[in-house]
C-alpha cells in the first residue's frame, strides 16, 4: 500500500504534465470551454493551493503559489506575444534565474506554518525577486541583462530553448536542491516544489506556444494543492514519531475486513524504565526501532502505532494458525537486537579511517522485548472491537505472566469467560 502510494505521488504530477505538453503541442484537441477559461486557470488552481495552505498551516506552499501567481501575471503582462524590449525580456530573464532560487531557498526552509513571524523571511524572499527586476526596469539596466543572457560557454545543446544558459543552470541546480530537500524530509509538499519547477521549466522553454504558460503554472497549482491535500491524509492517518499508520488507520482498516481476521495487540515490556533510565529522547528511539522491526511483519499483517508504546498487527483475510508463526518471529527478533545509545558527543557514524584499529565499539546500549496478545474473529458477527479486547485481554495475561510472551485467546470458552483459567490458551515463551 505504501508502495502504491509512493508511486501514484510521482506518476500524478506527471500524468498531468504529459496532459500540458499535449494541449500545448494538439491544442485542437482541447475543448473549446478550458480553452476560453485557461487564462484564469492559473488563478485559480494557485489560490486553491494558497487557501489550503492557510489552513493546514503549510508557508512554503502559500509563498510557492504567490510566487507562481505572480509569474504568470507578469509574463501575460510584459511577455506574451514574445515581446523582446526591456521589460519582456527582464521578466522572462527573472523568471529563469530567480524564480528556480526562490523555490529551492522555500524547499530548504523548515516549516513554521503561516500567521506568524517566521513568514517574514519568506515574504522577503519573494519580496526580493519581485524587486530586483523592477528595479532593472526602472533604472533600464540593459547590461545586466546582457551579462544574464550571456553564454556560460561553448556548449552545444541538444534542443534549442529561449531560456538562457545561466537560467538552465539555476533550474538544474535547484531542482536538484529541491529533490534532495524532499529525499531529506520525506516530504510530499516538498516533492510538490521540485514538480512546480519542471512545471515552470517547460512553461518558459515553451513559451511561444499559445497555450504553454497558462496550462504549465496552473498544473503547477494543481500539483501543489493536491500535495497539501495528501500531506494532510497523512497528517490524520500516519504516526509521525514511527512512521506507521495511527490509530484512526486502524480504525479505517477495521471497517473494511472480511469474516476472518486476527488482531495482535503487542506492548513494550518495562517501557517506563527506559525512559527513566535513559530519558525520553531514548525512550522514542525505541519505539522508532520496535517500529521498524514489526514493520517487517509477514503474512500479509499491516502494522499500526496503536497509542503509546502499543501496537496493533492486523491480519485481515488470516486464521490465528497463519498469524502466530509470524508475530512469534517477530517477538524475537526484538528480543535478540541491541540498539547502540548514541551519546551527545558520539557521531552517527564513524568518519572513515577515524576508528583506530582494535578499539570497541560504544558498549553502551539497549534491548526491550515486547508482550503480544492476539485473537481471530470466531463467528461472523465477532465486531471488530471484541476482537481487539480479546487480543488486549491475551496482552495483559502475557504482561502477568512475566512479559517477552506470546498469549492467544483461542476458544469460545476464553471469549466468554475472559480471564479465567491459563491453561485454556497458548503461551509461547522467550528463546
Amino acid at each position: 500500500m505504501t508502495s502504491l502510494r509512493a508511486l501514484l505521488g510521482i506518476a500524478a504530477p506527471a500524468v498531468l504534465l504529459v496532459v500540458v505538453f499535449g494541449l500545448t503541442t494538439r491544442p485542437e484537441r482541447a475543448p473549446a470551454t478550458l480553452i476560453t477559461l485557461l487564462p484564469q486557470m492559473p488563478y485559480v488552481t494557485v489560490a486553491v493551493a494558497a487557501a489550503l495552505s492557510l489552513i493546514f498551516h503549510r508557508g512554503r506552499v502559500v509563498f510557492t503559489a504567490i510566487g507562481l501567481g505572480v509569474a504568470y501575471a507578469a509574463f501575460d503582462k510584459f511577455c506574451a506575444g514574445g515581446g523582446t524590449d526591456l521589460p519582456a525580456r527582464t521578466v522572462f530573464a527573472a523568471l529563469c534565474v530567480l524564480a528556480p532560487a526562490v523555490i529551492a531557498l522555500l524547499a530548504w526552509m523548515e516549516e513554521r506554518g503561516t500567521a506568524n513571524v517566521h513568514m517574514l523571511p519568506r515574504l522577503a524572499l519573494v519580496a526580493a525577486a519581485c524587486a530586483l527586476p523592477m528595479w532593472i526596469m526602472a533604472t533600464e539596466r540593459a547590461e545586466t541583462l546582457e551579462w544574464v543572457y550571456a553564454p556560460l560557454g561553448d556548449v552545444a545543446l541538444p534542443i534549442a530553448t529561449p531560456i538562457p544558459q545561466l537560467g538552465l543552470a539555476a533550474f538544474a541546480i535547484g531542482f536538484v536542491a529541491v529533490v534532495v530537500a524532499a529525499a531529506v524530509r520525506r516530504s510530499v509538499v516538498t516533492a510538490a516544489l521540485a514538480w512546480s519547477l519542471v512545471a515552470l521549466a517547460f512553461a518558459l522553454h515553451a513559451s511561444a506556444e499559445l497555450f504553454a504558460f497558462p496550462s504549465a503554472i496552473a498544473a503547477a497549482g494543481a500539483v501543489l494543492a493536491l500535495a497539501v491535500l495528501v500531506d494532510a491524509n497523512q497528517m490524520a492517518f500516519r504516526d509521525e514519531l514511527t512512521g506507521l499508520p495511527g490509530r484512526r488507520a486502524l480504525d479505517e482498516a477495521l471497517k473494511a475486513i472480511g469474516r476472518r481476521c486476527t488482531i495482535a495487540m503487542i506492548d513494550v515490556d518495562r517501557f517506563k524504565d527506559v525512559n527513566d533510565a535513559h530519558g525520553h529522547q531514548v525512550g522514542d528511539e525505541v519505539l522508532r526501532m520496535v517500529a521498524s522491526r514489526l514493520a517487517r511483519v509477514g503474512g500479509g499483517g499491516r502494522v499500526f502505532r496503536y497509542g503509546g508504546e502499543e501496537f496493533s498487527v492486523l491480519f485481515s483475510g488470516k486464521d490465528l494458525s497463519d498469524a502466530l508463526p509470524h508475530l512469534q518471529a517477530l517477538r524475537v527478533d526484538i528480543q535478540r537486537y541491541q540498539m547502540a545509545i548514541r551519546g551527545p558527543d558520539r557521531p552517527a557514524r564513524p568518519a572513515a579511517g577515524k576508528r583506530r584499529r582494535g578499539s570497541a565499539p560504544n558498549p553502551k546500549t539497549v534491548s526491550v522485548t515486547v508482550s503480544i496478545g492476539v485473537a481471530a474473529r470466531v463467528a461472523p458477527n465477532d465486531s471488530p472491537e471484541a476482537v481487539i479486547a480479546a487480543a488486549d485481554e491475551a496482552l495483559y495475561r502475557a504482561k502477568q505472566e512475566g512479559r517477552n510472551a506470546l498469549r492467544a485467546i483461542t476458544s469460545r470458552r476464553e471469549w466468554s469467560a475472559i480471564g479465567v483459567r491459563r491453561d485454556k490458551a497458548a503461551v509461547f515463551r522467550g528463546v
